[in-house]
């Protein structure tokens, strides 16, 4: 059985640059973030923001766990892409003089 298969609410999404999940267009992690993050929201409390099943959410959340591996890989190359492009904040501050 591969990954994908054992889920029910979470797919891969074609076209895009990240390996991770998705639900719809969001990707699993951004769900799973909103219920650990500086202000984390209940599971029901996620659902009813991004009006998915409460059943996606709890998905993300095991899925996220499970492949904390990939979404460091991802997150590290986003924020090189980030840096390489000059959108970050170190990138933003004006030269010494």
């Amino acid at each position: 059985m591969n990954k994908e298969s054992q889920y029910r609410f979470l797919h891969p999404k074609r076209g895009s640059r990240y390996q991770q999940l998705f639900f719809g267009r969001i990707r699993a992690e951004v769900l799973y973030r909103e219920t650990v993050g500086l202000e984390p929201l209940s599971v029901e409390q996620v659902a009813l923001e991004y009006n998915v099943p409460v059943e996606a959410v709890l998905e993300a959340v095991e899925y996220c766990l499970k492949n904390q591996d990939l979404l460091d890989v991802e997150r590290a190359r986003e924020a090189a892409c980030i840096h390489s492009d000059h959108r970050d904040s170190q990138s933003l501050q004006p030269a010494n003089t």
